[in-house]
């Protein structure tokens, strides 16, 4: 494996790549737009998504079998890059299909919530009295994301933190941090032992930024980049800046080994379940690796903490960084059907349970008890008991602001940008 001083870096992105066209697409079995009958379950997903439709049809096998028989769900797919368009199309000609994933963008999927064509999920659950079925913490994350509303369904949710080596931890004498201080701390601790403190990739980027907007919450609140997306805030504001600075030292200090600019995200997981590295900053989707065969250490030898405090700072330590993968949500114009509603109140009441069965954590309430590892049920009882969240570092830019955030991260914890200069690059891309 190649290390930082072989490998060449990225130099920054500037310009934002061409967008291919999207030709719409044709879609059959659509809603009851204009008024007509709705004669079945249409479910348009992202060809990508792997993880719905198995979990709807263990319901169709079990709890849902009634309602599948009023309505029969039909499945169609498309790639995730033609999603927004093609809804938007449908939308302007009433034929949404019943239920559809949620496009790539969610200033595309909030500005199809505002013209009133999607589900208020608020509203229609508390009719249907299963509201107590969807997770707060996953609402409060869908509401940042997608304008305020309720508007899509959680069929994934993930939060994020710390994953460690407990049993490295206890080995070393080393107490779980709980503020910065102690985790910059505990990194030089785990240095001097001869292991890695944090494996992070940073061929990928979004790793490594992940921690600038965990530093950010906790030291400027849960707002803090929301303020920035409203242009009350800059990047380049000093206290904006004092976040990158924090984990361009980070990178100074060694913390993240040496050769983080050539790891990719595979290549960091390892390092981490390989034992080498004694952390991870990462999301519960870590959970599938972490239960895997390739889990050197095991199970059972995996904690999980969440970002620390920042001393003085205006966050809380119970707000997770949190995201809903690829939601979905229901077309306001099937809504009132009794069989869309038989159908809605059939995954409120039963899909948490039936995600959770195949290993899959969702922002649906799981009621029953299953044998789950460790680590998946601690994971499990935080997302259950977590009642607001934060969003993430490039969650509320555009694409060319996201691109160079991601691009630029290495350079910002190898020393080849200063924090101000990374900050800088980033604000001019959300600025044009």
């Amino acid at each position: 494996m190649s290390t930082a001083t072989s490998r060449r870096l990225r130099k920054p992105i500037l310009s934002t790549l061409a967008l291919a066209g999207v030709t719409a697409l044709a879609l059959t079995s659509c809603a009851g737009g204009g008024g007509s009958e709705v004669t079945a379950f249409t479910f348009t997903k992202n060809a990508e998504n792997t993880t719905t439709e198995p979990v709807l049809q263990a319901l169709i096998d079990g709890e849902c079998a009634d309602e599948n028989e009023a309505l029969p769900l039909e499945v169609n797919s498309m790639p995730q890059a033609d999603l927004d368009s093609q809804m938007q199309l449908l939308a302007s000609q009433d034929a949404l299909p019943v239920m559809f994933s949620a496009g790539g963008n969610p200033a595309e999927g909030a500005k199809l919530a505002g013209t009133g064509a999607l589900v208020d999920f608020e509203a229609k659950f508390t009719e249907l009295g299963v509201r107590d079925s969807i997770s707060d913490g996953a609402v409060s994350t869908i509401e940042k994301l997608y304008g305020g509303d309720f508007s899509f369904l959680p069929y994934q949710y993930n939060i994020e933190g710390i994953f460690y080596n407990t049993a490295l931890f206890e080995e070393n004498g080393w107490e779980v941090p709980t503020t910065w201080t102690e985790l910059t701390d505990l990194a030089a601790e785990v240095q001097a032992a001869g292991k890695t403190p944090f494996a992070a990739s940073g061929e990928q980027g979004w790793p490594l930024t992940r921690l600038v907007s965990g530093y950010l919450f906790r030291s400027l609140g849960a707002d803090a980049l929301q303020k920035v997306a409203d242009g009350e805030a800059k990047l380049t504001d000093p206290e904006y800046v004092e976040a990158a600075a924090a984990i361009a030292d980070l990178g100074a200090a060694g913390y993240f080994g040496a050769n983080v600019t050539s790891l990719d995200y595979d290549a960091a997981t390892n390092e981490f379940l390989t034992g080498n590295a004694a952390m991870i900053y990462m999301g519960s989707w870590l959970l599938g690796n972490i239960n895997g065969e390739g889990n050197a250490i095991g199970a059972d030898n995996v904690g999980f903490f969440p970002f620390p405090e920042v001393e003085g700072g205006a966050g809380s330590i119970d707000d997770y960084p949190a995201n809903v993968g690829v939601p979905a949500t229901f077309a306001a114009s099937s809504a009132d059907d009794p069989g869309v509603e038989a159908w809605l109140t059939c995954i409120a009441e039963n899909y948490g349970n039936a995600a959770l069965e195949q290993g899959q954590i969702t922002g649906f309430v799981a009621t029953e008890d299953f044998d789950l590892p460790a680590i998946s049920q601690e994971i499990a009882d935080t997302i259950g008991s977590s009642t607001s969240s934060v969003l993430w570092f490039e969650a509320l830019f555009n694409a060319e602001a996201s691109q160079i955030s991601s691009v630029n991260a290495a350079l910002l914890v190898t020393g080849q940008l200063t924090p101000e200069e990374f900050m800088t690059l980033v604000q001019d891309a959300l600025d044009q």
